[in-house]
């Protein structure tokens, strides 16, 4: 069975009056766009790396949002679109209205803005920001091979530099040689339905969907005996004690972290933390929004603290 392409997935969510002009967008259109926005009575948005456009109702791409031909999603729309990401069950998705996202098929993950109520829930929904999720397969071979199979990595970037998609592919990597273990807290890296994931994440890799990170790095300890443990966006001091103990073990790690340079990361308390504590080997720096997914320096930390 041909699996789905991100845009047919984030489509099947939409209403059908946005859902029919969007099938005019042309393909080649197609194949570097990051994020569809839909924000009430504005605009429809096509993301690109260096630029936004704007969807008419021919299913053109246009650059001026005052073209008179843009069409805008409704509140009506958009919370019709809200439902559908819902299963028609709103009040079952408390937690994604109180963490602001939902994890849809292929890894799409969907932001969400609106009115945040007393409870921590966001009501009134007024923006839905679809980030498509791909598969970059090769990307992540300079890193595999420059830092060689004993290694510790962190990736990392900027928003929308391509962090998870860089993830994704040293886990495929990694998972066709060793043991390997993912904790997948948002299943965006594997997209695991029913058991399967539909990202390749290597043949010997177990998957851990909807655990926290720090917990999930435990009880892959505790329980998978992996050779590397894998995850994405560390950000906590939960996380770098989980990460800690992991080292201690003897068990390599990858994970990616919200830094732009090496000065940004260590800018960062849990940054200089993980680099004085000399659990990672090297941190891959990547270019950025312009050129996701692709590597702009890669700096050992043996001894950098």
């Amino acid at each position: 069975m041909k699996k789905r392409t991100s845009f047919d997935v984030i489509t099947a969510y939409l209403p059908e009056r946005i859902r029919r002009i969007m099938r005019y967008v042309k393909s080649e259109e197609l194949s570097s766009i990051s994020e569809i926005r839909l924000r009430s009575e504005r605009p429809v948005s096509f993301v690109y790396p260096t630029e936004c456009r704007f969807l008419t109702s021919d299913g053109q791409l246009t650059l001026n949002y005052n073209n008179d031909n843009c069409i805008s999603a409704s509140y009506q729309e958009i919370f019709a679109t809200v439902e559908s990401l819902c299963k028609y069950s709103v009040h079952s998705c408390a937690r994604e209205l109180s963490e602001g996202y939902f994890t849809i098929e292929s890894g799409v993950r969907v932001g969400v803005a609106g009115y945040v109520s007393s409870e921590g829930i966001i009501r009134e929904v007024s923006g839905l920001n679809f980030r498509v999720a791909r598969e970059v397969k090769g990307c992540s071979e300079k890193i595999f091979n420059t830092c060689g199979s004993n290694s510790s990595v962190l990736i990392c970037g900027e928003v929308n530099s391509g962090k998870t998609t860089m993830l994704r592919d040293f886990c495929r990597l990694n998972g066709n040689v060793c043991k390997t273990v993912l904790v997948d807290e948002r299943n965006e890296v594997s997209a695991t339905v029913h058991g399967i994931p539909e990202n390749e994440v290597g043949c010997m890799t177990d998957v851990l969907v909807g655990y926290k990170r720090s917990e999930g790095i435990t009880s892959a300890l505790r329980t998978l005996s992996p050779d590397i443990i894998i995850c994405d966006e560390i950000s906590t001091q939960a996380d770098v004690s989980a990460i800690l103990s992991a080292h201690g073990s003897g068990v390599r790690l990858c994970a990616t972290m919200h830094a732009g340079s090496y000065a940004d990361l260590m800018r960062r308390e849990v940054g200089r933390e993980l680099v004085a504590s000399g659990v990672f080997t090297h941190a891959v720096f990547l270019y950025g929004s312009e050129r996701p997914s692709a590597v702009r320096g890669i700096r050992s930390l043996r001894n950098a603290s």
